[in-house]
């Protein structure tokens, strides 16, 4: 492939390789040109002009394939007009020949083709410049138009569009001839020459003024006949023309009307020309209009499905300028048409005719206009029903009997007001919390117009009108409760008038179906009334025949919605349910026999109607409460069911004898059944199985029915894979609802309202605007097909055999259409029937009932009916499944192989490939793998039968879904498919579309198989890539929209498994565009693959759409980014961020202005929500891409740097501005959304300094913005979840430390404390519009948001107060500014809080009550208060458990800071109580103090409330950490550990949890839990401050019990031994010893972070230990569990402590060897010296003293010595080790244990090797800290001890110091060892006796002298030389007054060392005369500078 890409063809490359792949070849060399010559040079272009003219042309008669010849018709016209054009006029002329040529073989077709696309080319790219020859070419095509076959004609057609493009108002001498061709071919056999004459018409209107003046009408005509019997496609094609040509008539293009003086249509004429085809079709009725309208005659469906498009582009075309203007006048024409008789011949008539006309309002004022002008509509929709409304009601009271066309006007009135109704219900719906001005406006009256309607004498606009008030209510939430209230109370007041009861029944059963959309839900009490308003009506049904029927279907309906408002409210009612069912239906058969004898037809009516409303209400239960359905419910239900299948076979008898019309009412009876039975499980009412299955066969295979009505299911339960083959696609058009009508199963897209009633409280089923059930006769078959398919697996072998024999002779007997019908629903049962096996995974049963089923479906692949074809190779298919034994599989495809060899008819050859495809999809790869090669073989040889596209499709259908199911399997096959799929897709004619998506499906399935090899560069690999590549640039190009789909899918695989090969500039671009298409699936296979290019390469995909964006320029792109915007979710990157925040700041605010001339919408409510979450994304993904985002400081001098940065933080204005327009917007979920993006602000840029203020924050300058945004939102009317959101970020904002003004802070807290008093209004006031969990979650964002103040609040306090005194008072002078506006006082905070602090600790205390009593598990649900708690009620406790559950954390952690500020004591005093509670939560207060509200407050001691407080504090805390919700926010679990520690903080606490010490052990095993499955080492930091709170408190305790202990028995001294853990045996029992509960959690921790402590770890083979520093924060919590570690022995008794010491110490011995690393700048990493205070600890511990243990004390002390002593013994291996803290443990040794547990020889002389190991050390540091240690030691106490240390390590001090004199010190550092050398040997001196003293001198003095330096040295020495020089003079006159005699005595012995002395100390004499002659003085102090001591001690 390669060679193909250069500028010429590469003719020697051609000719090598073989026939087969030179079309690919040549393909190749196209599409490489097509990219080349747009970028080349012109001059090389010029230079190879005749040589590639040569070759294209010559490429011309080698009969190229369709996608070809496009390419090589667009590269020749390209070459034309790149470079010279004076061949152009030859190569035309050429083009002409051939075209004129008299070949009519089909070998020569392509050669023809091929030039009349290159003609067509030609005038497209260069029109004009071919002036003088276009008439010849136009006539020449013309009149091979005549004699052309259709691939020729139209491509001749799609010349001739090309030709009028180029040349436009040039061409008008030809424009009458080509109409006049073109028009008679509007009407071709052919539909693709359909579609290429209407847009060849198309393109003609823009210039021929006399299309849309005089031939206006004609042009009509035409388009109307087109449309007869047309598909899709045409439609499309068709509609637009008319559509266009209509709107242009009306508004012509200004250049047109310029040249010649035209009459413009009027509006009136132009719509009356389209209604003729929307009412009367495409017929001749120009000649005979007056008969056509007498005569009957229904319409075509086909034209009025196109008219109904062609409105749409009608009004698309003149814009939503032009909408708004003359709306009034096209809502009253579209209404005129639904109201036409012609419309509404019969009903399903109507319902198609409602339904084009609502799309058409839809499709229009739903996209075109934006929110204003959709309220405006709104407006003008309620007048037209206000109108038909009076108009109605002046019919229905005027009381002349005769007025027939009265009558006849109400029958078309209620479809007029059904189109209008739901168009307002839609509108509103969409312009959600938007719409409030319609219901605020009194002028528009909307509610009152709609409940008018609910009087309608037609049920169908009653129900639409309920619909309608549903809508509003789910988009105005607030109204729900006060319209339930209204239709309630009108129900009462009309209940004699029927049409009232059941309007406002229907009203009250759809606004409680909307409750489930609206968040907020309505009152508990609702509940209550709905049934007793239910129940009252089926009372009084039996009253008044005149109502009886009304009453009753409206009493049950009700019931019916009360169900879907869930458990929590059918709970209460549901045994007066269980007891209403029951009574319905009769007892006994004794009862039942007794009933049809009695009665007339009209009781019948209410009867049935009476049962079907009852079952009606039971599916609605089962359906909506499964919760509920125990097994006792189900058997309570069983009964009125069991009675209801009896009851069925009676009906028949009971219709004879009163009349045929009871049948709708019965078949709505076992509709009902059916429904119920299949949400029931089968096995409880298997004894009915029989006579159910009898009425079910019977319902389906028509057996009692003479209409042929067919089922709607069979589509839905074939694969929806095999949509190409059913045409099933058009479900996925913008256009389904109206398509629906044209599909062949009865009744089609004649969904409606009043086919079912119950469907207004149903959950609508997806993708639907409006339920629209099927009429009755469809339903019911429906419902019995899928109850058969859930009974069927439950049957016996027997009966099925019986079923599927009964089946086949059903079939047999029926004949003609019948037949098609019984099959179609037959198949659609049994599809259903092997699908509940497959589901059930049982098999289908043993031989004879295979074989049966097996000639059932075989028979049908050979019928000419393609849906049944299709329904029976998805039969054969599950058959294969659930059978799953190779023999049958085998024995299938043998049949079909057998057939497919033979058979030559297009049916059974399409029907048995679909079957082996069927066969390998369901039992896989493995299953088939042995009829792999003859399947695919067959299929690839039928595949090439270009005869017939219909074969051609089908096989390579089943081809696609061979090679998907084989998987790997099908590595060996994919070369050969390939290459036919490439041939094919440069053969087959583009117009047999089917083909081509079959084609992309197949190369998509090939691309998935060859998977991720597709990377490799081998030489198969590589051609394989690139044919994959060639398939998808033919299929890209092709004009069907789901071709192209299929490409984007087959691009998007191709990308996922070889990125580097997929070009992204150019594909970008082309999904953005498709983004726009009007065709759904393209628009969704273009999102789906720009989501995963995003995923993967988010900066180039923004950076391609950008550029296409800023080239287009048009407003239409701003659509184009949203959607690109929405798929970037990845790892984006800045690029991406910026242009989305370009995207979102033009949606807030621009409203169109660039572009007067096409006005676009104003982004309505939905896509700013959307752009609101795109903020708070972006704001997300910067903080994990850049910390620049957030630095202005940084920011800056980036932007500096790189203009082109750009930073999130320049843009922070812009932020709040689009947060504060969301946040104070109309809409409710806009407002929720900006201030979500005003929190995540707020959280992200509180700290962000102003570089320019030091000292302050950027946001301080946006307090203002921030105030505002959040007041809105404590209004009174707002909804409860906006204001809890509010709290939020109020509490954010002042806990975020940005506010530095009191009076600024005070305004957003004041909104807290105005909340804070709605919470104290208690339950059950206010008038209530929500269910009583929005109060619930309310009042608790409130506390949670006040406890969140509340502890920042402390924290803020505590910071300051332990801040050092010194800082704040730098003196007094600065004290006085301290209230400056700048810096707030720390404790201001709290002086806000502190006022509300009694009440809000009451009702924190409350919450927390509530929340621990919600969380007790379910078997103590009875132990719940019966009320309801502080701030629940009982009913909604469900609801209330989710906000309790977000909030409790926060009030915990505030409850804690509480008690432990007040010291648990603040007094509850009943007075205090009552004053600040009003009344209703008095009584919660009682409940919250003592368990028994019947005993006064008063009594209960402190201690017992101190108690109970504890016991709710630590249940909360310990139930949580048992299991925190993964989902549960890690903030939950800090607040709460951090609540525990404060809690611990207090003495009252403490003793609390030590009393009890199972509690502590409880705690601390749940902390260890928590510690297993919570990783971020804060959370385990807070976990070990809290356990080591716990060890305080129980240390605390045991202290307590000892000190009492010792007080009491001084005498007997054993006692105290015996306290403490352990006792005397020294057991500690897991699971009761807090010690052994702390060792186990310690140990974790440790391990955790140095994992080779554990023993398992290091005996592993991989472990090799390595010592690194740790981590800053895993050091920080090694130091914290080394030091509770430390802390344990002392809780033990002197036995207990022998048991835990040994591990103890090991621990810490072992983590002193791990962590002693050298660090830089000589730091102790914390945990050493923890570990080392720990080891001081436990050597100290007063055990010691204990004699029992002695010995074993002195063994582990021995030990521990010995290990440190091994760690750090010296090896060259280890150089890291840091000997310092090593000698500082053996040094805490020597000082604090004894003689006798340390003198033992050997450690001796260990502890001396390492000090002489030190002191000969390399390190300065090192050796001074040595002397320090040393100087320690010596001076011990215990003479004993340290004399072997003198004696071993004096000498070898001297020798070093003595050293110095040659060696003088060259840094501090050096300086300072010499310095700590010194002082050792001063010590010795002062240790030692009189008499050794002038020894000892001798041996310091003449050291110190040997430092001094004569006066020539002392000049030029370096300043540390001088230093020590200075100190060693200093100390000599130092010692000499100290020791006179010893001194004098060691000068007089050496003379020398004396003159050093003198000379030094006159030289320093002078040196300071001379300074003080110079002054300033000297600011050198003499001593050394740095003093450096680390101490532990």
């Amino acid at each position: 492939m390669e060679l193909a890409h250069s500028l010429l063809l590469n003719e020697e490359a051609l000719a090598q390789i073989t026939e087969a792949k030179r079309p690919v070849f040549i393909f190749e060399w196209l599409r490489f040109l097509d990219k080349v010559l747009v970028a080349a040079n012109k001059t090389d272009v010029k230079e190879k002009q005749k040589k590639l003219v040569e070759q294209l042309t010559g490429l011309i008669s080698s009969s190229p394939g369709p996608p070809t010849r496009k390419l090589l018709a667009k590269n020749l016209a390209a070459l034309y007009s790149i470079g010279d054009t004076f061949t152009v006029f030859q190569t035309l002329d050429k083009c002409n020949d051939i075209i004129k040529s008299k070949d009519d073989t089909s070998a020569y077709l392509p050669t023809k083709l091929t030039a009349v696309a290159c003609v067509g080319a030609f005038y497209e790219k260069m029109g004009r410049m071919l002036g003088s020859s276009f008439p010849e070419t136009v006539n020449n095509l013309l009149k091979s138009l005549k004699s052309a076959e259709s691939q020729g004609r139209s491509e001749i057609l799609m010349s001739l569009q090309k030709v009028l493009s180029g040349l436009g108002g040039a061409a008008a001498s030809c424009h009458r001839d080509i109409y006049k061709y073109a028009r008679s071919l509007l009407t071709d056999r052919s539909m693709a020459v359909r579609c290429a004459v209407a847009k060849c018409l198309l393109e003609l209107q823009n210039e021929a003024v006399f299309m849309w003046t005089t031939e206006l009408e004609n042009v009509a005509t035409l388009c109307f006949k087109a449309l007869e019997n047309s598909n899709y496609g045409v439609r499309v094609a068709v509609s637009k023309l008319l559509g266009t040509v209509m709107a242009t008539a009306l508004i012509p293009k200004q250049a047109a009307v310029m040249r010649q003086n035209v009459k413009r249509a009027t509006l009136e004429e132009v719509l009356e020309l389209m209604a003729t085809g929307f009412l009367r079709g495409g017929s001749g009725f120009l000649k005979s209009g007056g008969e056509m309208l007498k005569v009957g005659g229904s319409v075509n469906r086909e034209v009025r499905v196109g008219v109904t498009q062609a409105y749409v582009v009608f009004v698309t075309t003149l814009g939503g300028q032009w909408l708004e203007r003359n709306f009034a006048t096209f809502l009253s024409h579209v209404l005129d048409l639904v109201s036409h008789p012609r419309a509404t011949q019969t009903h399903v008539e109507a319902v198609y005719s409602r339904r084009c006309v609502s799309f058409i309002l839809r499709a229009t004022v739903g996209s075109l206009l934006g929110e204003k002008a959709q309220i405006a509509a709104a407006k003008d929709i309620c007048q037209a029903i206000g109108k038909q409304m009076k108009a109605v009601e002046a019919v229905v009271n005027d009381a002349n009997i005769e007025n027939k066309s009265g009558a006849a006007d109400v029958a078309a009135s209620q479809h007029v007001m059904v189109c209008a109704l739901q168009e307002l219900g839609s509108l509103v719906q969409s312009l959600n919390a938007t719409a409030s001005p319609l219901i605020q406006e009194p002028s528009t009256g909307l509610l009152e117009t709609v409940t008018s309607v609910l009087l309608h004498p037609s049920m169908a606009a009653r129900l639409a009108a309920a619909w309608c008030l549903r809508c509003v209510a789910v988009a105005l939430p607030f109204q729900l409760t006060p319209f339930l209230d209204r239709c309630a109370e009108r129900l009462n007041n009309l209940k004699t008038s029927p049409e009232a009861v059941s309007g406002y029944s229907f009203a009250m059963a759809a606004l409680l179906g909307g409750v489930h959309q609206c968040p907020l839900g309505i009152p508990h009490a609702k509940g209550k009334m709905v049934v007793s308003i239910a129940e009252d009506l089926l009372r009084t049904a039996a009253q008044n025949s005149r109502l009886s029927l009304q009453r009753t279907q409206a009493g049950w309906l009700l019931l019916g919605a009360l169900m879907t408002l869930g458990p929590s409210v059918v709970r209460y009612h549901l045994p007066k349910m269980l007891l209403l069912w029951r009574n319905v239906f009769p007892r006994s058969l004794k009862e039942l026999e007794a009933e049809k004898a009695r009665g007339d037809s009209f009781t019948w009516q209410v009867t049935l109607e009476g049962r079907a409303g009852a079952l009606c209400a039971m599916r609605s239960f089962v359906a909506h409460c499964p919760e509920l359905l125990t097994e006792d419910v189900i058997r309570k239900l069983m009964t009125p069911i069991e009675c209801a299948m009896t009851m069925m076979s009676h009906i028949p008898s009971v219709i004879k004898v009163h009349g045929a019309h009871l049948k709708a009412s019965a078949a709505m009876v076992r509709l009902r059944l059916y429904d119920i039975l299949a949400l029931l499980p089968p096995k409880t009412y298997e004894g009915s199985f029989n006579a159910l299955l009898r009425e079910l066969v019977a319902e389906f295979t028509l057996t009692d029915n003479s209409a042929n009505t067919t089922t709607s299911l069979l589509r839905s339960l074939c694969h929806y894979d095999d949509s190409v083959l059913l045409g099933s696609w058009l479900q996925e058009t913008d256009h389904k609802s109206i398509e629906d009508q044209l599909q062949p199963n009865s009744a089609s897209g004649s969904g409606a309202l009043e086919h079912d009633p119950s469907s207004i409280y149903l959950r609508i089923p997806p993708g639907e605007a409006v339920p629209g059930p099927l009429p009755l006769g469809v339903s019911v078959i429906d419902a019995s097909v899928a109850l058969f398919g859930v009974v069927f697996p439950h049957v016996s072998y027997k009966h099925r055999l019986q079923m599927l024999d009964h089946f086949a002779e059903c079939v047999k007997q029926a004949k003609g259409v019948r037949q098609q019908a019984v099959q179609l629903n037959i198949f659609t049962a049994v599809l259903s029937a092997l699908k509940g096996l497959a589901e059930n995974k049982s098999t289908l049963g043993p031989e004879e009932v295979r074989k049966s089923a097996l000639t059932l479906v075989m028979g049908a692949l050979d019928n000419p009916n393609p849906i049944l074809r299709c329904a029976a190779g998805e039969a054969l298919g599950r058959m294969a499944q659930v059978v799953g034994e190779a023999t049958f599989i085998a024995r299938m495809a043998q049949f079909s192989f057998d057939k497919l060899k033979s058979a030559r008819d297009v049916v059974s050859r399409t029907g048995h490939s679909l079957a082996l495809g069927c066969l390998h999809r369901y039992v896989g790869g493995i299953g088939s793998g042995q009829h792999l090669k003859t399947s695919v073989s067959i299929l690839l040889a039928l595949a090439q039968d270009g005869t017939s596209p219909e074969v051609q499709t089908w096989s390579l259908h089943s081809l696609a879904l061979i090679v998907d199911s084989s998987g790997p399997m099908y590595r060996g096959y994919v070369e050969p498919t390939l290459s036919l799929v490439l041939t094919l897709l440069l053969t087959v004619p583009p117009s047999h579309t089917e083909v081509h998506q079959c084609l992309g499906r197949c190369l998509g399935a090939i691309i998935t198989t060859v998977g991720p090899e597709l990377q490799g560069n081998g030489a198969t690999i590589s051609t394989i890539r690139s044919s994959c590549l060639v398939g998808c640039a033919i299929t890209q190009d092709h004009s069907d929209s789901l071709v192209q789909a299929a490409a984007i899918s087959c691009l998007q695989q191709l990308h996922m498994f070889a990125p580097r090969h997929v070009n992204l500039s150019s594909l970008v671009p082309s999904l953005c565009v498709h983004l726009c298409s009007s065709h759904l699936l393209l628009r969704r296979a273009a999102v789906a693959c720009l989501r995963q290019l995003a995923q993967r390469e988010a900066a180039e995909v923004c950076e391609y759409a950008m550029s296409l964006a800023k080239n287009a320029g048009d407003k239409e792109n701003n659509g184009m980014n949203m959607s690109t915007a929405a798929p970037l979710g990845g790892e984006k990157d800045e690029e991406s961020e910026k242009k989305d925040e370009m995207d979102d700041d033009t949606m807030f605010t621009t409203l169109g202005e660039e572009d007067k001339s096409k006005p676009s919408v104003a982004p309505r409510w939905a896509t700013r929500v959307f752009a609101a979450d795109c903020l708070c994304r972006i704001i997300m993904l910067c903080e994990n891409a850049n910390k620049a985002h957030f630095e202005l400081a940084l920011a800056r001098s980036a932007k500096l740097r790189n203009p082109k940065n750009d930073l999130l933080v320049l843009h922070l204005s812009d932020l709040i501005r689009m947060a504060f327009m969301a946040a104070t917007d109309h809409s409710n979920q806009l407002r929720m959304a900006g201030l979500q993006a005003l929190e995540d602000i707020i959280k992200k840029f509180a700290a962000v300094p102003e570089p320019e203020f030091p000292g302050h924050v950027i946001l301080e300058q946006y307090q203002a913005n921030v105030g505002a945004a959040l007041r809105p939102a404590f209004s009174q009317d707002t909804p409860s979840d906006i204001t809890a959101k509010a709290c939020q970020v109020c509490s954010t904002w002042i806990g975020s430390g940005v506010v530095s003004d009191l009076n600024d802070l005070r305004r957003v807290h004041n909104l807290l404390v105005s909340s804070l008093d709605k919470v104290q209004t208690g339950k059950g006031s206010s008038r209530q519009l929500y269910r009583e969990s929005a109060t619930t979650m309310e009042k608790l964002a409130v506390l949670k948001a006040w406890a969140e103040v509340y502890v920042v609040a402390m924290k803020i306090k505590k910071e300051a107060e332990t801040k050092p005194k010194s800082m704040k008072n730098g003196g007094d002078d600065e004290d006085d500014d301290y209230g400056t506006v700048d810096e707030l006082p720390p404790d201001s905070l709290i002086t806000l809080v502190q006022p509300e602090l009694p009440t809000l600790s009451r009702l924190w205390l409350a919450a927390l009550k509530d929340y621990a009593l919600l969380t007790l598990p379910a078997e103590f649900a009875s132990q719940l208060p019966p009320d309801g708690g502080a701030f629940y009620t009982p009913e909604t406790i469900d609801t209330a458990r989710l906000h309790y559950r977000n909030s409790w954390a926060p009030i915990l952690h505030a409850v804690a800071l509480w008690l432990n500020s007040t010291g648990f004591i603040a007094s509850e005093s009943t007075e205090e109580a009552s004053t600040a509670i009003p009344n209703p939560q008095k009584r919660a207060t009682s409940i919250m103090l003592n368990p028994a509200p019947g005993t006064p407050t008063t009594t209960r001691s402190m201690q017992e409330i101190i108690k109970d407080r504890m016991h709710l504090m630590l249940g909360v805390s310990i139930q949580f950490l048992c299991s925190p919700r993964p989902e549960e926010p890690v903030e939950h679990v800090t607040s709460c550990l951090q609540a525990l520690h404060t809690l611990l903080d207090s003495p009252c606490a403490r003793i609390h949890i030590a009393e009890d010490q199972l509690l502590g052990v409880e705690l601390l095993s749940v902390l260890h839990r928590l510690l297993l499955t919570c990783d971020p080492p804060s959370v385990q930091l807070l976990v070990t401050g809290v356990v080591q709170q716990i060890v305080r408190a129980a240390q605390d305790h045991l202290q307590d019990r000892r000190n009492t202990l010792n007080e009491e028995d001084i005498k007997e001294k054993d006692t105290s031994a015996i306290l403490g853990e352990g006792g005397e045996s020294g057991g500690l029992v897991p699971g009761k010893s807090l010690v052994f509960a702390a060792m186990e959690l310690l140990m974790f921790i440790l391990v955790r972070h140095m994992p080779h402590l554990s023993m398992k770890m290091s005996d592993s083979p991989t472990h090799i230990s390595n010592r690194t520093q740790l981590p800053e924060e895993s050091a920080r919590l090694v130091a914290a569990t080394v030091a509770i570690l430390s802390d344990l022995p002392t809780l033990c008794s002197p036995a207990g402590c022998m048991t835990v010491l040994p591990t103890v110490l090991f621990l810490i011995t072992q983590v002193l060897k791990e962590t002693a690393v050298k660090a830089m700048g000589n730091q102790v990493p914390p945990p050493v010296t923890a570990a080392l205070q720990g080891l001081k600890n436990i050597v100290m511990l007063p055990v010691a003293m204990n004699d029992e243990i002695h010995k074993q004390w002195t063994k582990l002390i021995r030990s521990t010595l010995a290990s440190i002593l091994e760690y750090s013994q010296p090896e060259a291996s280890n150089p890291i080790l840091d000997e310092v803290s090593m000698l500082t443990a053996i040094a805490l040794f020597l000082w604090s244990a004894s003689t006798e547990i340390i003198g033992v020889q050997s450690l001796q002389n260990g502890c001396m090797s390492r000090f002489k190991t030190a002191l000969n050390s390399s390190d300065p540091w090192v050796q001074a800290k040595c002397y320090q240690l040393l100087l320690s030691v010596f001076q011990h106490t215990n003479r004993a001890l340290s004399t072997p240390y003198i004696h071993s390590l004096a000498p070898i001090l001297v020798e070093k110091l003595k050293g110095v004199e040659k060696k003088r010190p060259n840094n501090k550092t050096e300086l300072l060892a010499v310095q700590e050398g010194i002082k050792v040997l001063e010590t010795l001196v002062a240790l030692g006796d009189e008499q050794n003293r002038v020894q000892l001198l001798a041996l310091l003095v003449p050291t110190l002298i040997s430092y001094l330096l004569n006066e020539n040295a002392f000049s030029s020495a370096s300043t540390v030389s001088k230093e020590l020089h200075e100190f060693a003079l200093q100390d000599l006159t130092r010692i000499g007054p100290l020791y006179p005699h010893a001194f004098k005595t060691v000068m007089g012995a050496a003379p020398e060392l004396k003159v050093r002395l003198e000379t030094a100390v006159r030289a320093s004499q002078a040196n300071k005369a001379k300074a003080a002659a110079r002054q300033p003085p000297p600011t050198v102090p003499s001593t050394p500078t740095i003093k450096l001591k680390t101490s532990f001690f």
